[in-house]
């Protein structure tokens, strides 16, 4: 942490805020974030950006947070730095200061009501951005390919036989390249701007009256299926236990508040192939995650990890491999109250 203390005040030096008060912020597993206090009291949230992401994505983060401001959605606007530039680059790598939003950020969801406005958020987030007229720098093609997540895993297996733990890794292996053989197909739907990464800890909630207020974390925003989007959400959504908990267990009724409020503010947008495959994009998503967290038990490259807890990387990803397949089970039992409650709520038409 020392090292990384230096070259971030080092950074800060571009801001005109080398003495502003630095401490750790977050709990995300790519980016490594900071928050910052300058002596006047004004906030600043300051991240070193994981290399798999180019400095040019700040601009797309910059256009896209005017555009939702433009709408009337809240979001972190980017801080140039003294000659005007959106990030710095420091060793080969690239770092961004942002302003910092008020509000708290949950691992999970605890009621229905925060799973309602979360919905919300992100369905408005949706329609800010319907119109946005923009080529992304860091399109992020691929990125839900679950059939090459799967390969990367078989290839995992093949050069890692000799891992130390390669015989705890195998089951679990095993179990999600059977269940990779009945996932439902998903039907073509158009590409639309989504958020790229909807996990509930990407999102702020204000701290009196516990409303979703902002989306954070946007280097992952670009062109997907919603579906993938909305999978994305639900299966982190939907598990109270998180993703550091070895039995994770698939929550209907907070599935069913997330698709309310998220139908509230999508109101007369979605296609009705869209909202149909909203829960087989979920199972979907979860086995893909499941699958690129048990590559890295064995991998040990991608995910950041807690030592702390565990002693090593691969260890941290064999347990969070664990809590998805736990999770999945859990849904797939649930799978027919899950249709039911998407059915209710769509009708089959758009919504």
């Amino acid at each position: 942490m020392g090292q990384d203390l230096t070259a971030a005040r080092a950074v800060l030096g571009h801001y005109q805020l080398a003495d502003a008060a630095l401490e750790p912020l977050g709990s995300g597993l790519i980016n490594e974030t900071w928050l910052v206090t300058s002596g006047a009291g004004e906030r600043f949230v300051l991240q070193r950006v994981a290399e798999l992401f180019p400095g040019e994505i700040n601009r797309d983060i910059e256009v896209v947070t005017r555009a939702l401001l433009d709408h009337g959605v809240l979001a972190p606007r980017m801080v140039p730095t003294a000659d005007g530039s959106l990030w710095v680059e420091r060793e080969r790598q690239n770092w961004r200061l942002m302003t910092w939003l008020p509000g708290d950020c949950h691992d999970s969801l605890s009621s229905a009501a925060q799973g309602r406005s979360a919905g919300r958020l992100l369905g408005r987030f949706h329609r800010a951005l319907a119109d946005l007229d923009h080529d992304f720098a860091n399109p992020r093609l691929g990125v839900h390919d679950t059939a090459r997540h799967l390969a990367a895993l078989r290839d995992a297996l093949r050069v890692h036989a000799g891992h130390p733990r390669f015989a705890h890794v195998a089951p679990l292996a095993g179990e999600i390249l059977a269940a990779a053989e009945s996932l439902p197909e998903l039907p073509r739907t158009p590409d639309r701007i989504v958020h790229g990464d909807p996990k509930i800890n990407n999102m702020l909630f204000d701290v009196a009256s516990g409303e979703a207020t902002a989306m954070v974390d946007l280097d992952t925003v670009g062109r997907m299926p919603l579906p993938l989007e909305l999978g994305d959400a639900f299966r982190s959504w939907c598990n109270p236990s998180g993703e550091d908990g070895r039995s994770g267990e698939f929550s209907v009724a907070l599935f069913a508040a997330a698709l309310e409020g998220y139908a509230e503010a999508a109101a007369g947008w979605l296609t009705p192939e869209e909202a149909d495959a909203f829960v087989p994009a979920t199972e979907t998503i979860i086995l893909e995650l499941a699958a690129r967290f048990c590559a890295d038990a064995l991998n040990e490259s991608y995910f950041g990890w807690d030592p702390e807890c565990f002693p090593t990387r691969g260890q941290h990803n064999e347990l969070r491999t664990a809590g998805q397949l736990s999770l999945l089970r859990s849904f797939v039992t649930r799978r027919a109250e899950l249709e039911t409650c998407a059915a209710d709520l769509f009708g089959g038409a758009a919504v």
